[in-house]
């Protein structure tokens, strides 16, 4: 069995599973007057309909009519913090009124405030917000998202994220990858660097025990984790089985670039603050500079990661909401991508790679998904656009109408199938 979708204005997805570097980010194929079958979970043709194989034409019993839609891979959002609990709107206000992130942290709020709404809160209750959230990033394109734990802080909440994390799977629209971040922060209890020792003795043999996460992370920056601590961390978590993820440079240089590429690091995240140095050793690297404007977009920063630095560079680049409560309440990878090309000169084409294929690349999931090819899994948007520039050049509005992952509609007409 297998769907037909038609009348379609446009298909645009970058190619192939590796990652591009330089100019060669900015190559998309595109079709005109062509068709797309979706067969048990995969893209089985892309194409002119009268070039359709018969043997694959024999298996089309549901004809979709896309009225015009330009489709576009399903965007994977590979940085968010959506098992939380808790919203920080208050704290939202009082930066409108001058107060700095830092000034806010230090009266109590921050990741504080979001550790102590997430520990209060059950499994059951955290499982149905990462569901909730995943319906809105579906209905807003996203197709695959990662998942971070870091709210909790102590064992038992560690493993309570993660375990909703898993939970919510079962019945998210949206595809999910959890990542390990019981370094983001001390716990308000115990600055000391016992908890270091906790994350690396404890919490990630636990982890791994229950095959909770994929990857492992860690913050480090002045104030937060250092470079040493970060790398005992990461090291523990590779032994583990679990890859290195990295919020690098995001508040000052810390050199978390060159450590993630020394690591092999999945990413290296955040790097508004990223050195000449960190941009080199990551062009040297396979590790993905995972770009975030959003959040300098939500904290009123003139600081962007230097996406032009770092293309010309040659590094590896993606871009994700870093959808969190505090520093970027958004679940729209559009968003994203208007940012990037508007505020960090990223081309349309650039972005569009950078949210698709490059962040599966970075969660290791390339050869599945990201782009619109045979054999990959079907993970498809249709915009309600005549071409994929109205991602950018149509802003400040959900342009998706439709959303299959894996072959299967979760979005119709912009509405959720639940």
């Amino acid at each position: 069995m297998a769907l037909l979708i038609r009348n379609l204005s446009q298909i645009a997805t970058p190619a192939g599973s590796a990652p591009k570097r330089g100019r060669k980010l900015r190559e998309l194929v595109t079709y005109e007057k062509s068709v797309i079958v979706v067969r048990e979970g995969r893209f089985a043709y892309i194409g002119p309909e009268n070039d359709i194989d018969d043997a694959v034409r024999e298996t089309i019993t549901e004809d979709f009519d896309a009225r015009g839609a330009t489709a576009i891979p399903g965007f994977i959002d590979s940085h968010t913090h959506i098992p939380f609990a808790g919203y920080r709107e208050s704290e939202f206000n009082r930066r409108l009124s001058g107060e700095t992130y830092s000034d806010i942290a230090a009266s109590g709020g921050g990741i504080a405030s979001t550790v102590r709404a997430t520990r209060a809160a059950s499994e059951e209750e955290l499982s149905a917000n990462v569901v909730t959230r995943a319906r809105t990033m579906a209905r807003y394109g996203t197709t695959t998202a990662e998942a971070k734990s870091g709210y909790g802080l102590n064992l038992e909440d560690e493993l309570k994220q993660l375990r909703a994390i898993r939970a919510a799977g079962e019945t998210s629209p949206v595809r999910l990858v959890p990542t390990c971040l019981a370094a983001h922060d001390f716990p308000p209890e115990d600055k000391s660097n016992a908890w270091v020792e906790r994350i690396i003795d404890e919490i990630i043999p636990r982890v791994a025990a229950e095959k909770l996460a994929v990857f492992c992370d860690v913050f480090i920056e002045r104030g937060v984790f250092t470079r040493e601590q970060g790398d005992a961390v990461l090291r523990a978590g590779a032994r583990a089985g679990m890859t290195p993820r990295v919020h690098a440079d995001e508040l000052s240089d810390t050199d978390g670039a060159s450590l993630a590429a020394s690591l092999d690091a999945a990413s290296a995240d955040h790097l508004m603050h990223i050195s000449d140095a960190g941009i080199a050793a990551l062009a040297a690297s396979n590790t993905v500079a995972n770009m975030l404007p959003a959040t300098s977009f939500f904290l009123m920063s003139d600081r962007y990661a230097p996406a032009r630095k770092l293309i010309d560079a040659g590094a590896v680049v993606s871009l994700s909401t870093d959808c969190n409560p505090g520093t970027s309440m958004t679940e729209s990878m559009q968003i994203v991508m208007q940012l990037a090309t508007l505020q960090m000169k990223m081309t349309v084409e650039e972005s569009l790679t950078a949210a698709t294929l490059h962040g599966a690349y970075s969660l290791r999931l390339a050869n599945e998904t990201g782009s619109i090819e045979t054999g990959k899994r079907a993970d498809l948007v249709l915009l309600d656009a005549p071409s994929y520039f109205h991602l950018v050049y149509h802003f400040g509005v959900n342009l998706v109408r439709d959303v299959l992952r894996d072959g299967r509609f979760v979005v119709r007409g912009g509405m959720y199938l639940g």
